[in-house]
């Protein structure tokens, strides 16, 4: 079994998936073959996945990120806010915060987000939070965490307020006309919010 750090103390402790906060210590030359991180190991068989450079790591978190909120903005998501979170925190790249009318659009939103990632650009969900509850859903992608509010939870816990720090990615148009990481114009969807 493989072991989990606890990312406050830095201590071991029994768990299946080996947190991808800690990088191989040390630094890392370029290599031809792709490196992978053991996942897990259960008896004989070994789960593993590919590792990336700094450069391609950050290239991958926005395109998940820019990928999310073109789900979100086809699914009528509103105030849709993207925030680059690299400068302030190493365990995420990206905050993506949604905000939509009514349980039913949040699990629109939820199921289509997962349904890109996952299934069209192969990327794993770590987590997900608030799916029952439907107030706040919480989906955790490890470099980008996405967050569906409805409109009076969204006002309550204001984290583009609380995190203001942050900068604020202007979104390329999401109509479908630009694929995720490529500049546009200056049109913009409804809903999304820009600078």
């Amino acid at each position: 079994m493989a072991r989990v750090y606890n990312a406050s103390k830095r201590r071991r402790i029994s768990g299946w998936r080996v947190c991808p906060f800690f990088p191989t210590p040390g630094p890392v030359a370029p290599s031809p073959t792709p490196r992978v991180r053991i996942i897990q190991r259960t008896g004989t068989e070994t789960i593993t996945e590919p590792t990336f450079t700094a450069e391609q790591s950050a290239k991958r978190s926005l395109q998940l990120a820019l990928a999310a909120a073109r789900a979100a903005s086809e699914n009528q998501g509103r105030d849709i806010v993207l925030l680059d979170m690299r400068e302030i925190t190493p365990i995420f790249d990206y905050f993506l915060v949604v905000t939509g009318s009514s349980r039913r659009q949040l699990h629109a939103i939820s199921e289509e987000i997962d349904h890109t990632l996952e299934d069209e650009l192969e990327d794993r969900r770590m987590g997900i939070e608030g799916y029952n509850e439907s107030h706040w859903i919480l989906l955790d992608y490890g470099t980008v965490v996405i967050h569906l509010f409805d409109q009076e939870t969204r006002e309550y816990y204001a984290l583009e307020d609380f995190w203001s720090a942050a900068t604020r990615v202007p979104l390329p148009s999401i109509d479908g006309k630009s694929e995720p990481g490529e500049e546009s114009g200056t049109d913009a969807s409804p809903g999304v919010e820009t600078e």
